[in-house]
């Protein structure tokens, strides 16, 4: 066994002694898959700028600790005062899955209100229920199934249109010892459905904590959803999420990414459009200072057309951050008119930061139109100088810039009732970017 690889035989062991439920036939072909593969490493070309060594560390000592956890215990309090503030942020129907487990206080309080339309159930908690089939292939999707222990299974029905976002905070405490969770949200919006969904990301505690974290949406004809996801997790932390998009004929789905936190942050976005008349939306921001690594991995594939994609990211880079971004779409045989565009644009506030940015078009097709670029700069001294001139110092100015490139985004992330909150966040976190003190 490589420095860099789980150990088999305690992995092996972690998942024996979960729940012998409905999930464990699924759990033990996931953990016979994932001995084949491992994880992912820096030889595969998806993962040449990304080490996933310091969270298979982590995952190593958790597993010769016994694989113990918050996740055998009640929601912390920390974990319920976040929750409590959020939701007074945001308004919306939340969900809490706290160090993989959905909690059913919280699954309780939206069952009460009885919502036309929308079906969420705990998968381990609903024994009356035959287990969903858990999607387990490739390394992230097999780690995560093999140490899953709850699954968030949410069904928006035919003609629904929900009264206010449907939000989820995925929150971990590492307050007591290291910990690894595994969290999945299994998301299916039906034909004519509307819906907005806030994915939010937290982690306290000062011990190490890795997540991994996997999200299936499926939309059916004509279905169109607003999808916002913000990953403001505690700076020492590491975090995998992967979210996957089925868009089914004459669908919309509407993307925006935040991320503020974590140490090390790998976020891959795929989105299939196998039916004609899709529209994709995928926009992000990522913010980093220190020597934070954030990577952002999307993939649009075009099997037929006509549809749409458009894609739009920016980041803003301090001290020794370094972040990736790699926009893929791939317009298949056949594919005709398609429209898929693609941009990333970054500010670099240090001439330490870096940043790897890598647009790719592949396109098997004729009738397409189809275009992408990336830019990489620093603050515009002219611009800098004029309002200097006007009395702010270098910092006032320099905030004022950087939030004018960030605002871009945030004024187009599609759910305007997370528009303020997220508003407030980015403010605070450009403060510590610009201004170079520790967040």
């Amino acid at each position: 066994m490589s420095a860099s690889s789980i150990n088999a035989e305690l992995l092996e062991r972690a998942v024996g002694r979960l729940p012998g439920d409905a999930l464990m036939p699924q759990r033990m072909r996931a953990l016979a898959a994932f001995a084949a593969s491992g994880f992912p490493d820096t030889r595969h070309e998806d993962w040449r700028y990304t080490s996933l060594a310091p969270a298979i560390d982590l995952s190593n000592l958790w597993l010769r600790e016994g694989a113990e956890g918050a996740a055998d215990m009640l929601p912390s309090d920390a974990v319920r005062r976040y929750a409590a503030e959020l939701a007074s942020a945001i308004d919306a129907h939340w969900i809490v899955i706290a160090n993989g487990v959905v909690q059913g206080e919280w699954l309780a309080r939206l069952h009460e209100q009885k919502l036309p339309g929308l079906d969420a159930v705990s998968v381990a908690g609903n024994a009356t229920q035959p287990a969903v089939s858990i999607l387990a292939d490739e390394p992230m999707t097999r780690f995560n199934t093999a140490l899953l222990r709850d699954a968030l299974h949410i069904s928006i029905r035919e003609n629904a249109v929900l009264d206010k976002p449907l939000a989820l905070l995925v929150m971990d405490d590492a307050s007591a010892r290291e910990t690894v969770s595994q969290a999945r949200v299994i998301v299916e919006v039906a034909r004519n459905a509307r819906a907005e969904i806030v994915e939010y990301h937290a982690s306290t505690g000062s011990y190490g904590h890795f997540a991994n974290v996997i999200t299936e949406v499926t939309l059916g004809q004509n279905a169109a959803v607003d999808y916002v996801r913000v990953q403001n997790r505690d700076a020492a932390h590491y975090q995998a999420g992967k979210l996957i998009v089925r868009v089914g004929r004459d669908a919309s789905f509407k993307h925006s990414a935040f991320d503020l936190g974590g140490a090390l942050v790998r976020n891959d976005l795929s989105v299939d459009i196998a039916e004609p008349g899709a529209t994709v939306e995928l926009l992000g921001l990522y913010l980093a200072d220190r020597r934070q690594h954030i990577d952002n991995h999307t993939r649009v594939d075009h099997k037929v057309g006509p549809a749409k994609s458009s894609e739009e990211y920016r980041g803003i880079l301090s001290d020794r951050a370094r972040c990736v971004w790699n926009g893929k779409a791939i317009v298949h045989a056949g594919a005709d008119g398609t429209d898929a565009h693609q941009a990333n644009h970054n500010l670099l506030l240090s001439d330490k930061a870096e940043i790897d940015t890598k647009p790719e078009l592949e396109i098997y097709a004729d009738d397409v139109k189809c275009s992408h670029g990336a830019t990489v700069g620093q603050l515009e001294k002219a611009a800098l100088f004029y309002l200097q001139s006007r009395g702010l110092d270098r910092d006032q100015a320099a905030q004022i810039l950087t939030r004018a490139f960030a605002a871009t985004i945030v004024a187009r992330s599609p759910v305007r009732g997370a528009r303020a909150h997220i508003e407030e966040l980015i403010d605070r976190r450009l403060q510590t970017l610009v201004g170079g003190t520790a967040s």
